[in-house]
């Protein structure tokens, strides 16, 4: 593929925060040409102003003040020309502020309009406030994840904000896109933090259904109870983690750490799982975290240190996929997944903000 897949279309962004974002970073990294639209003066409300946040790459943005006639109608000019447009606000903000679906659609039938919410569009949550852990918590992920030992544990905000927000709803668009093209006829993405977390869970629920998973925390098949898949700590206080499900894995592991003992044989049956987490444990316990990577260095055990994230970008097979990039002296995530074998460049992040003409008129062209 010799350019960018998204080259060509044009998305407006309303700015907002966490999820929004990352799709539209996710959308410009493949090519896609992103206006993001402020308020003058400022970015949206609980926005970082770390004037090389990675998030706010590769697009540039106008500031238009939303609750001004004006400016709504220039806002509504760019709108006319895009092929999608990304708004982050509770149920009927955009409706109130002239810029709502039915709106933007009178004037460009083919828009792609994707929303973001945490709740949903609607529902008895829908105008009520939240955060990722709120949206993870009725779902039954943010339940599942922890120790034996402690409460629910955040996966900080990557479950809800990311995966089941901002890359539901680049999914959302891209799914859309397609028929809007071929049809020019647009559609509303109604891309809600819960759903998309609840989506996330289907392997969980699967297991369940399947009667392999028991509920609680770390006493599941993969949430650290098992002795085959988990994180187990080093002589340094560092640790390392274990994923050894297959037979061969699993014969690989034991065999590396010269583990013996007649209840090894019984690792899939949960009662003996603390004895054998306990003699994996004390191998581990015995040698430093970078001992065992060197012991473990060519060897299909499914085995890998835990890193920092300062160490993570040095890691050498993260380096030889430049999985982390450089931008501005700011290390940050690359851009995902690749093309045809090509590394994808992360961009600047957003500069000074320039007019909405010159965007229309570069638009209108």
């Amino acid at each position: 593929m010799g350019h960018k897949p998204l080259a060509g279309i044009k998305v407006v962004e309303l700015a907002s925060i966490g999820p929004g974002p990352f799709a539209a970073m996710m959308l410009a990294d493949h090519g896609a040409d992103v206006v993001r639209i402020e308020k003058p003066g400022g970015r949206a409300v609980g926005t970082s102003h770390f004037p090389k946040d990675p998030l706010l790459r590769g697009r540039r943005k106008v500031e238009l003040d939303l609750k001004n006639e004006d400016d709504v109608a220039y806002a509504l000019a760019l709108i006319e020309q895009a092929d999608v447009l990304i708004e982050g606000f509770r149920p009927g903000v955009t409706e109130r502020l002239g810029l709502g679906p039915a709106q933007c659609h009178a004037v460009n039938p083919a828009l792609v309009y994707a929303r973001m919410t945490g709740w949903g569009q609607d529902g008895p949550l829908a105008a009520r406030a939240g955060h990722d852990i709120n949206y993870i918590a009725i779902t039954g992920a943010l339940d599942a994840i922890g120790t034996a030992e402690s409460g629910p544990v955040p996966p900080m905000n990557l479950v809800g904000d990311f995966g089941g927000g901002g890359m539901l709803i680049a999914y959302g668009i891209c799914a859309a896109l397609l028929p809007a093209k071929i049809s020019g006829k647009g559609t509303v993405v109604d891309a809600a933090m819960v759903e998309g977390t609840a989506l996330l869970m289907a392997m969980p629920y699967s297991l369940k259904a399947q009667g392999m998973w028991d509920g609680g925390r770390g006493n599941n098949f993969l949430d650290g109870g098992a002795p085959f898949y988990g994180t187990f700590e080093t002589r340094d206080g560092r640790w390392i983690a274990l994923g050894a499900i297959e037979e061969p894995f699993w014969r690989e592991l034991i065999d590396t750490l010269s583990l013996k003992g007649d209840v090894l044989v019984h690792r899939h049956n949960r009662i003996y799982w603390p004895q054998i987490k306990t003699l994996i444990g004390e191998k581990i316990k015995a040698k430093s975290m970078h001992e065992w990577v060197d012991i473990f260095a060519g060897s299909d055990a499914c085995f890998a240190p835990v890193l920092t994230m300062d160490e993570a970008p040095d890691h050498p097979h993260n380096a030889a996929r430049e999985v982390f990039q450089n931008v501005d002296g700011v290390v940050q995530p690359a851009p995902a997944p690749r093309f045809d074998g090509v590394v994808p460049m992360a961009q600047a992040v957003i500069g000074e903000p320039v007019d909405y003409e010159i965007v229309l008129e570069e638009w209108n062209t």
